[in-house]
């Protein structure tokens, strides 16, 4: 969520302590922003996460997409487990 609204991402990287997304729409660094964490077969988790790097100014010419890297600031010991949880089950696959 930002100030103008719903900003759809798709994320490409995520830990329990942070998530690199991509999306049409630029966020500000160091700007913290309300995000909801949808993983499959679950209610989304709701976190608040601060911008710690994009790559706006590296992006080729035709390309949209801004990829950045958001650290999760506020995220419950529980839904901090769980994430973990799913992470480490799909990289021991």
């Amino acid at each position: 969520m930002s100030d103008q609204g719903t900003i759809r991402g798709e994320t490409r990287d995520i830990s329990s302590e942070g998530v690199a997304i991509f999306c049409d729409e630029p966020l500000r660094l160091d700007a913290s922003y309300h995000i909801a964490v949808t993983p499959p077969e679950h209610a989304a988790l709701g976190v608040t996460g601060r911008v710690t790097w994009s790559d706006l100014y590296g992006i080729e010419d035709g390309d949209t997409a801004v990829g950045m890297g958001i650290c999760f600031v506020e995220l419950s010991g529980e839904d901090r487990v769980f994430l973990k949880q799913i992470v480490s089950a799909h990289f021991n696959q």
